[in-house]
């Protein structure tokens, strides 16, 4: 697989927790997973099992619907951005949102090792208001 397609494959599934086991397929053992600053879940994971308890868990359990749709791609090298935007809605408070969304992949060997996110975290925070 090319490292475009490894991840647009971390993109197929139905929900958030879905995508997080297909995830667990294509990350080194140390990849080091970077939520936004000002997002709820804000913060530098290291380990899937990190990722999955601070992450992909509190999005399938916290929100109905959460997800993020792809809408365009960018490869280089051993980098991989996705364009997109993210939807869902908040269990607690049953508001919407949208928000539109960057995610950066580093791959070395076939292996994601390193992601980063950039969303407009007001609209989440919001929806949690």
């Amino acid at each position: 697989m090319t490292n475009l397609e490894i991840v647009k494959s971390t993109y197929e599934g139905k929900t958030s927790e879905e995508n997080g086991k297909a995830l667990a397929s294509h990350v080194a053992e140390d990849i080091q997973w970077t939520e936004a600053k000002g997002f709820p879940y804000a913060g530098t994971y290291v380990g899937l099992e990190e990722i999955t308890k601070n992450v992909f868990s509190r999005l399938g359990s916290e929100w109905i619907d959460y997800k993020f749709t792809p809408e365009n791609y960018v490869a280089d090298g051993d980098k991989v951005v996705a364009f997109g935007t993210y939807t869902g809605t908040y269990k607690i408070t049953m508001k919407p949102f949208s928000a539109r969304v960057a995610h950066i992949w580093h791959l070395k060997d076939g292996k994601i090792v390193k992601f980063e996110q950039f969303v407009d975290s007001k609209t989440v925070v919001d929806a949690m208001k």
